[in-house]
């Protein structure tokens, strides 16, 4: 039952500003708020304890992680908060370090890690059931730009504020509550459970899930689906589910040229000039048509540096950044020789050279309907009511490190509308549904 408050007031203190009175009463607003969704739904077993429901776990585990500023690649203890919640469910946790040092050198020291990331796993036996994440966010920007400072994570109209609100420390607290509801009402599930935890996502990416994979697959320890917890859902929870992603792929190509006075070119070699007709040719370039699962392969021109700041100067070098978004209707290889041979007919008539510095940052993967889908869109269903909807559309996320080892891989998450942006939010009301959510897979992949 829930207690009694009185509010005594002093008479003797001077009376409150119009702006201070409306603070105060906003202030005692939310707070009366986040007491009813942290109080008012519990439950007693029959153990006589207090039992919280999944949305108040899952916003109290939320906000602890959410008020340590992880920059990435910093972690910030957000792994051992959820170490201290795994191990008494059993769940052997493994940290493993990544940086400029080597893990097997014998003076390695795991403090001077760039990376730190968390391995646990609950079982030995298969399928695998693996919740990937990641406990590093971007940047804040300006704090004055924010209503309430980004680390200390406020409820407010209906809403958890902060950074690493949709992306996605909920979505780490979520599949942690759901994993230990579970465990508590099924100790003796099919299978294992697993976590895999990165400080390295929204930063290179090289010391992070990828190493972790790698770690995995030299000791031949396979995950068979994979839950990755990002932001995937656009107008309300569930509604989308990411059952793949397009391939990354990028390059930095210099053009060289022959530095000059304008007023003279026939004594310089502009590689503005060789490099405008190729430029051209690419944008107009149709490099596949897609097909039922993914869009036509799209490249895009993100910067172009060149010049000395004088207008009278024809400059030695251009440098052009692009970025190819590739179906499963192409392949790196065939990306990088058509780009070549473009370049190549285009820089036959001049004397000017280029070169190309490519980076690929994940190949494209699918996940087709079977037991992984079917077990997603059960859930959401029976949580939410809705019928879910299969997409591959936006950006990248750590799961293309993790479906080439043969796993299935979704993406299912909180809404994506404020991620990356000031006052990033979600709503609590999902919280509490995405641990459901969750909780309901993995009945589904791990119980007869």
């Amino acid at each position: 039952m829930a207690g009694r408050y009185t509010c005594h007031v002093n008479s003797n203190l001077p009376p409150l500003s119009d702006a201070m009175h409306k603070l105060a009463i906003s202030f005692l607003f939310d707070f009366v708020y986040l007491r009813q969704v942290m109080s008012s739904s519990d439950t007693t077993g029959q153990s006589g304890h207090l039992q919280q429901t999944p949305q108040q776990q899952t916003l109290a585990l939320s906000i602890d992680l959410m008020r340590r500023d992880s920059v990435t690649p910093e972690d910030k203890h957000c792994q051992d908060v959820l170490v201290e919640r795994l191990k008494p469910l059993d769940f052997n946790c493994e940290f493993m370090y990544f940086g400029d040092k080597e893990t097997t050198a014998p003076n390695f020291d795991k403090n001077n890690a760039e990376v730190k990331n968390l391995w646990a796993r609950r079982g030995t036996a298969d399928p695998v059931v693996c919740f990937a994440g990641h406990t590093d966010v971007v940047p804040t920007g300006n704090v004055d730009n924010w209503k309430i400072p980004p680390f200390e994570p406020t409820v407010k109209d209906g809403f958890l504020w902060g950074r690493g609100a949709a992306d996605m420390k909920t979505g780490i607290a979520a599949f942690t509550v759901a994993a230990e509801n579970f465990v508590k009402k099924h100790p003796n599930h099919n299978g294992s459970i697993a976590m895999l935890i990165t400080s390295d996502e929204e930063g290179p990416s090289i010391n992070g899930t990828v190493k972790v994979v790698e770690a995995l697959e030299a000791r031949n320890e396979k995950i068979t689906y994979c839950l990755v917890g990002e932001p995937s859902s656009t107008d309300t929870l569930g509604d989308i589910i990411k059952n793949g992603r397009r391939g990354s792929l990028g390059g930095i190509l210099t053009v060289t040229g022959k530095q000059g006075h304008v007023a003279y070119p026939h004594l310089a070699i502009n590689p503005i000039h060789a490099l405008l007709p190729a430029l051209a040719e690419f944008t107009h370039t149709q490099w596949d048509s897609g097909n039922d699962f993914f869009p036509a392969t799209s490249m895009q021109i993100s910067n172009i540096n060149g010049g000395t700041g004088a207008n009278n100067v024809i400059p030695e070098t251009v440098e052009v950044v692009f970025n190819f978004r590739f179906s499963t209707e192409t392949t790196e290889e065939e990306l990088r020789a058509k780009t070549h041979e473009i370049l190549d007919r285009h820089f036959n008539d001049t004397e000017a050279t280029y070169d190309i510095d490519w980076k690929l940052s994940g190949h494209p993967f699918l996940t087709a309907e079977g037991k992984l889908v079917d077990a997603c869109k059960v859930a959401i269903k029976e949580v939410t009511g809705i019928d879910t909807t299969l997409s591959t559309s936006g950006g990248t996320s750590d799961g293309r490190f993790i479906a080439p080892t043969g796993a299935q891989v979704v993406e299912l998450g909180v809404r994506n509308a404020t991620i990356h942006q000031v006052d990033e939010r979600v709503e609590i009301d999902d919280i509490g549904k995405l641990a459901q959510i969750y909780e309901r897979m993995l009945e589904e992949l791990l119980l007869d």
